[in-house]
Order: structure tokens, then C-alpha cells, then sequence
């Protein structure tokens, strides 16, 4: 067997191929979504990423930046693109315009840019908005909505008035509510079989979205471009909780499918927890960043106030990644003991 001499060199990756590869995986989502709601998400997409743009362009031209070099690497598209992906697709043009001005100028560039953002900027987004215009951020299409895009791209743009009658709530919030409303008189086995809201394992239709993100996902381990720990340690943590209390009293938590089916679960657990530079970098620290988003989520998303917990989870370990890293560093060879 020939082996090529040393040295051993890594191939040369750039940041506008990760991003690039980024996006790609991102596609068979974004296809299952338009399936489902039709072209109104890929409207939502062309929007952020206009945004995103030309936030990026204003804030390297304040900064004396090069705008060819760091427009072309991808990274403003990718948050734009997670934000387009977390927020109802029928939701106001200027609100995802919005979010998405407020990711690049403020949870980036006022912490230096690229690489030196703490927390993920799409998630600072969401949850500014999820805050600041609950109601707006409620506003999914009803189960079975089907619109032509004229309609569509109406109520994107405040053309149509009939927004509340479109809306609908999701299926891990209308769960949540039925059952605190209940009160115990219905369980999940009765919802799940008598509401049109819920497919075979989650809500209809989204199973399909969910799988696609885990293709995607897949893909981008595969390919190198994330490790395998943050997304094993997300999903492991969030079925073993589920699946915990499931057992424990089935009449009044959903199964563990229902939960990673459900919401932003895969694509929180491939596309957002897995970001470099606001999440941990050492193995054992991604194992525990990933096993603590997985806990959270399903913590907020259960007892909390909001319909899915996935960002404010991400946010909470990107303030304990400095320290989870740290304490999760590898000895430096030879100083074991020392260590």
C-alpha cells in the first residue's frame, strides 16, 4: 500500500464554501416548507436575504471594511436564511426585514463581525421579535391553507387584510394550551387523534420539513462541516426528558417524536446549536452545549410561555459556552498531572 508523504496537510476550506455548503443543506427543509405552505417561505427568503445584504454592505462601508471579500462569504445569507425559516412565513415583509437589519447591525457587527458575535444573531432575532410582537410571531397558516401565490405575497405585504383568519397556531402551542386549558379532562391520545392539526407523529405536514432538516443535516456531517456531538447530544437530551416524563404520565406530555418532529428541534439541533463561533469547540464541551439546548428547549417549550423554545435555549449555552470551554480543555500533552 502507498501512502503520499508528509507533511499532512488539511484541505484549504473557506468561508464562503461552509456557508455555500451551509445553504445547500438547508435545501431539502426549504423544499418540504414550500411544499407545505407554499411559495410564501421562499418569499420570506428572497426578503431576508435582500436585507441581510445591504445591512451587511452599510455596516463594512461605516467600518472601512472590503465589501467584495466579505459580502461574498455567505455568512450574512445563512443568518437570513434562519430567520426566514424560524418566523411564520405569512408573517409582514418589514418584520423579517426587520429581524434580520437587527441580526447583522446589532448581535454582529457591534461585537466586531464576523467570528467575534457571542451569541447566534438569528436567534437574538427571533427572540427580540418573539418579545417585542408576540401576536406577529403567532401568525401561522391554518392546517390545510392553500393560497396562490398572488394571495401570498398580499398578505406578506399588507395588501390583504384577512391575516387573523389565515392564522393558526402550531402544533407544539396548540398542544401546550388544550392541555392547560383541559385541565386534565383530555390527554395527548385524544388530541392527537381527533384534531386535524397533527399528522402521524407531529403536526401535519411538518414531520416532512423536520426530515428534510436531518437530511441536510446529515449531509453537512458527512461532508465535515459539523461534528457529529452538538446535534447527538441535542437530540438525545431532548428524547430522553420527553421520552422520561412520556412514560411517566403519557395522558399528559407528548412522546419524544412528537417533540423532535415538532418546531424547530432539527433545525435547532444541525443548523443553529452547531455554530463555531457562539457555541463550544472542544468535543466534551459541544457534548454538553448540545445535551444543555436539548434540555432547555424542551423545558421553555413545555412549562414556558412561548410555542417552541429552541432559540432561547441556544442562547442561554452561548452564555455558558466561554465557561463550559474552559473547563472542558484538554490537557496539554505532557501536563497531565499538572492539568
Amino acid at each position: 500500500m502507498m501512502f503520499a508523504p508528509a507533511p499532512f496537510l488539511l484541505k484549504d476550506t473557506s468561508v464562503s464554501q461552509v456557508m455555500t455548503q451551509v445553504c445547500l443543506a438547508l435545501v431539502p427543509g426549504i423544499a418540504a416548507y414550500a411544499w407545505l405552505v407554499g411559495p410564501a417561505i421562499l418569499i420570506q427568503l428572497v426578503v431576508a436575504s435582500f436585507a441581510a445584504l445591504v445591512a451587511e454592505a452599510a455596516l463594512l462601508k461605516l467600518r472601512g471594511k472590503p465589501l467584495a471579500m466579505f459580502l461574498s462569504d455567505g455568512s450574512a445569507v445563512v443568518t437570513a436564511w434562519l430567520i426566514a425559516l424560524t418566523f411564520p412565513p405569512l408573517a409582514p415583509w418589514w418584520l423579517v426585514a426587520t429581524a434580520t437589519v437587527f441580526a447583522i447591525v446589532v448581535a454582529k457587527h457591534l461585537y466586531g463581525g464576523l467570528g467575534q458575535n457571542p451569541f447566534n444573531p438569528a436567534m437574538v432575532a427571533f427572540a427580540v421579535c418573539i418579545v417585542s410582537f408576540p401576536a406577529l410571531m403567532a401568525q401561522w397558516p391554518s392546517v390545510g391553507l392553500q393560497l396562490p401565490l398572488v394571495e401570498q405575497l398580499n398578505v406578506i405585504f399588507g395588501l390583504s387584510p384577512r391575516v387573523d383568519a389565515l392564522s393558526g397556531a402550531t402544533p407544539l402551542d396548540a398542544m401546550k394550551t388544550a392541555l392547560k386549558l383541559a385541565d386534565g379532562e383530555i390527554d395527548v391520545a385524544h388530541l392527537l387523534a381527533n384534531q386535524d392539526l397533527y399528522g402521524n407523529f407531529a403536526g401535519r405536514g411538518w414531520e416532512w420539513v423536520a426530515a428534510g432538516y436531518l437530511l441536510g443535516g446529515l449531509w453537512m456531517w458527512q461532508r465535515g462541516i459539523i461534528t457529529w456531538h452538538v446535534p447527538v447530544a441535542f437530540v438525545a437530551s431532548l428524547v430522553a426528558v420527553s421520552g422520561a416524563l412520556w412514560l411517566y404520565q403519557p395522558a399528559h406530555f407528548a412522546s419524544p417524536l412528537f417533540h423532535l418532529l415538532s418546531g424547530g428541534a432539527m433545525l435547532g439541533a444541525f443548523f443553529i446549536a452547531t455554530d463555531p463561533v457562539s457555541g463550544c469547540t472542544t468535543p466534551r464541551g459541544k457534548l454538553i452545549f448540545g445535551a444543555g439546548a436539548g434540555l432547555l428547549a424542551y423545558v421553555i417549550r413545555v412549562f414556558g410561555g412561548y410555542p417552541d423554545g429552541v432559540a432561547f435555549a441556544v442562547l442561554l449555552m452561548n452564555l455558558c459556552a466561554p465557561l463550559i470551554d474552559y473547563l472542558c480543555q484538554p490537557a496539554i500533552f505532557g501536563m497531565k498531572d499538572k492539568a
